[in-house]
């Protein structure tokens, strides 16, 4: 078996685990890999969409801008998201040890292992690239936000509801009542 077919061969399999790898970096894990709607888990659901198309560019060896639109569908949501920088890209790079598994475990292509060094190299770009694009979406982020306080905005989005003023744990003034 050819390494091409072998990756179509596997596709299926290889993707279903690293999406369950990735998803299991986040807190919520276990809704985001049950529930299949995309509306109700849009991050389950981009999660997976990215991480098929990366896929198929990965064991094509595309042009690594092709990569860019789907990293970024991964790194904007990941950006935003209590996550490192390394914690953010790792899922990535876990990618590598699953093919290896995924073809070790198989007869066909067990031999193959040997022949993935383009692919590990493809993969390592593809983590660096979504390094940076990470770095660049959090750079937005606190970008907006420094631009919310020099402009006021963050009042209205930061300010305390009026009835988060009055503090359960604070006794209320007490008025003096005048004997006479």
């Amino acid at each position: 078996m050819v390494l091409e077919e072998a990756f179509r061969n596997s596709r299926e399999k290889v993707v279903d685990r690293w999406v369950d790898y990735t998803l299991s970096s986040y807190e919520s894990s276990i809704f985001f890999k049950s529930e299949k709607d995309k509306f109700s888990n849009p991050i389950g659901a981009n999660t997976r969409e990215a991480l098929d198309r990366l896929f198929v560019l990965l064991s094509t060896n595309a042009d690594s801008k092709e990569f860019i639109p789907h990293l970024e569908q991964i790194m904007k949501i990941r950006s935003i998201q209590d996550f490192t920088p390394s914690q953010a890209v790792a899922p990535l790079h876990g990618v590598k040890h699953i093919i290896r598994d995924v073809f070790e475990k198989d007869k066909k292509t067990k031999g193959l292992s040997a022949q993935l060094y383009d692919f590990e190299f493809s993969v390592d770009l593809m983590v660096l690239s979504a390094f940076d694009l990470y770095m660049e979406s959090r750079e937005r982020l606190y970008q907006i936000r420094i631009e919310e306080i020099r402009s006021g905005s963050h009042i209205l989005t930061d300010a305390k509801c009026p009835s988060k003023m009055v503090k359960p744990d604070q006794p209320l003034k007490e008025t003096k009542v005048q004997q006479s």
